[in-house]
């Protein structure tokens, strides 16, 4: 495993700066010393910066293991055809996530607004922070309710941090961890064992 690290303060403020381009060569660059230290394909650890997957790629001649496609993956696996979204406000708002999962044919549900709001500044001002708060959690469990009663029959963990906060010891509804989803992935196509897409 080649691993390289990026200090999350200059990726956050690009992300609030809404400076994607920048965003893509932080990573573009990373991206190709993992390629220089001999590794045979690439993941991009985090939900939201898969933003820039597609530039990312086309930094590199080894392929990207894709967290959304795998997520896609297990969600069809599990004879789920409508899932609700939690993540960063990028990832429930902007489509590089959300329209991945519905090309595969899934229907994506995200919270209102305010819903919304909720669960990026307790991703942001919290669990990136390493700080786990009942009434957060209890937060969560409310919306991840209204989405189940909006039609879900599954929820996207779409940060790595959520598992933090919730996970199927909250809650029964099924919960598609993508921090999970992706680093079992990455093993199966490491040891040769699966059908993980990449591109």
């Amino acid at each position: 495993i080649v691993l390289v690290s990026l200090d999350f303060q200059e990726v956050e403020r690009l992300q609030d700066q809404d400076d994607w381009g920048a965003a893509a060569d932080l990573l573009a660059n990373a991206a190709r010393q993992i390629e220089n230290a001999g590794a045979d394909f690439l993941l991009i650890c985090t939900n939201t910066m898969h933003k820039v997957a597609d530039e990312v790629a086309s930094a590199i001649s080894i392929p990207l293991l894709h967290l959304a496609d795998a997520t896609a993956d297990q969600i069809i696996a599990a004879e789920v055809s409508t899932v609700g979204l939690l993540g960063t406000r990028f990832t429930m708002e902007y489509e590089f996530y959300k329209g991945r999962l519905e090309a595969r044919g899934i229907d994506v549900l995200t919270p209102p607004a305010a819903g919304i709001d909720l669960v990026n500044r307790v991703i942001y001002e919290e669990l990136c922070q390493g700080v786990i708060k009942d009434e957060s959690r209890a937060g969560f469990l409310k919306i991840i309710d209204d989405l189940v009663r909006r039609g879900a029959q599954g929820v996207v963990a779409g940060c790595t941090e959520i598992g933090m906060l919730v996970n199927e010891e909250h809650t029964d509804v099924m919960l598609f961890d993508t921090t999970r989803i992706h680093a079992k992935a990455a093993v199966d196509l490491a040891l040769g064992s699966g059908q993980a897409a990449i591109k």
